[in-house]
């Protein structure tokens, strides 16, 4: 039988005694663990929704992992490839590919009677996935695309439309520059929808369209395009996957054909996913500074019980306890009132998540946050890891504090009672 933990539970679960002063110290002690470790479920939740949110809104716009000409520049003016490649079907079964589908890109400017704005006319095809468009989509309806004949409807940041004063089914007017060409190339298409994910960079940027349209005005045939996008299910492994892209690319290149080169989302912009790993300092320095907090609030409790037990402490003395297995008792007591403080710091933390997902309270500037709510993500593994550390590093910072237990004096507690 473990003695000390008995005692231990005794002491927790005690309904006597409410007159000791370590019972309004402990309440205060338990209030500081509960909105500590709240607040750290909170930080940890916005944080990791946060980024998630803009991680998400820049792949819908480029995929995780690209395949492109290896003689293409950083730029959205593309060198065409064969759009009938032998690997196509091998990257299909690599494990973590989602969808594999095609696409071109174009930069050109939409003009209106008094506005003008640069674009990068993104071209799909009748197998290109929508369902990130489709969930950004504020007006009107995505494009109608088939392979067959060409389409000449496109869709529209509400932004641009917008700054250009136009809206569903109204017609604009695309101008193209080709290298070789001194006459800039038109195209008047229709608008059939709005769509609005607040990433200002890239809604102001991108149009997307028939990709028909773009091979037509690089005078490309039916089969080239501006290479592959690989869409994955796990970004954290999105090196890994790469790499496997990457080997059966090289695997299956085709003698004379374009060489084609491999690269993924975090290369393309960097400053966007750098801006976002500096994001987790952030939580790191609350966790910390929450972390002491609980931390101090329960020395100090620590400190009243040993002095208020102080009988209790002398009498197992003078039992024969030794000093560690009186601190036991104390640290035992510690960990139990440091869980309860928990449990209302996880029922406060876990109810502000689930508020804000479906009730949406607190909101934000998109032109500021790129969102338009404040995001949360609600992760049990997360939750799990903030419970252990705050009561492992809780109770670690009590074991130095028990060691007064030993300068307690069984002669004189006994003697002076």
């Amino acid at each position: 039988m473990n003695t000390e933990l008995f005692i231990s539970r005794r002491l927790f679960f005690e309904k006597g005694d409410k007159k000791f002063l370590s019972q309004k110290i402990i309440r205060i002690a338990l209030v500081g663990i509960a909105l500590g470790l709240a607040v750290m479920i909170v930080s940890v939740a916005v944080v990791t929704g946060f980024k998630r949110e803009i991680r998400n809104k820049v792949i819908g716009f480029g995929s995780h992992i690209q395949v492109v000409n290896f003689d293409s520049n950083n730029s959205y003016e593309t060198l065409p490839v064969s759009k009938k490649q032998s690997f196509l079907e091998e990257l299909k079964t690599i494990y973590g590919v989602k969808n594999v589908q095609t696409f071109a890109t174009k930069p050109g400017m939409i003009k209106t009677d008094e506005y003008i704005q640069g674009i990068v006319f993104k071209g799909a095809d009748a197998g290109y996935d929508w369902t990130f468009f489709r969930n950004n989509l504020v007006e009107g309806e995505l494009p109608a695309i088939n392979d067959s004949v060409r389409s000449d409807e496109i869709l529209l940041s509400g932004q641009v439309a917008k700054l250009l004063d136009v809206s569903v089914g109204d017609r604009v007017v695309l101008y193209f520059i080709n290298e070789d060409e001194n006459n800039p190339r038109m195209l008047q298409l229709s608008v059939c929808g709005l769509y609005n994910t607040s990433l200002e960079e890239f809604d102001n940027l991108f149009v997307l369209g028939d990709l028909q349209q773009v091979q037509r005005l690089n005078n490309w045939r039916s089969d080239q395009i501006s290479g592959f996008e690989v869409t994955i299910a796990d970004f954290n492994r999105i090196d890994a996957i790469e790499q496997e892209v990457r080997n059966a690319v090289l695997d299956y290149s085709i003698e004379n054909d374009a060489i084609l080169r491999t690269t993924n989302i975090t290369r393309e912009y960097p400053q966007i996913f750098d801006w976002l790993s500096i994001l987790d300092m952030n939580v790191w320095v609350i966790l910390f500074l929450m972390a002491l907090v609980a931390g101090f609030n329960m020395i100090s409790g620590l400190l009243v019980l040993i002095l208020e037990r102080s009988k209790m402490i002398g009498v197992l003395k003078a039992l024969g306890s030794p000093n560690w297995s009186i601190r036991k008792v104390f640290l035992y007591l510690s960990a139990f009132l440091t869980s309860r403080g928990m449990l209302w710091g996880n029922a406060v933390g876990i109810a502000f998540i689930v508020i804000q997902h479906f009730g949406r309270v607190l909101k934000l500037n998109p032109a500021t946050y790129y969102v338009d709510v404040v995001p949360v993500n609600f992760s049990l593994f997360h939750l799990l890891l903030l419970n252990i550390g705050t009561i492992v590093v809780t109770v670690l910072m009590l074991v130095i504090p028990s060691y007064f237990v030993s300068k307690i004096s069984p002669e004189r507690t006994i003697r002076f009672d």
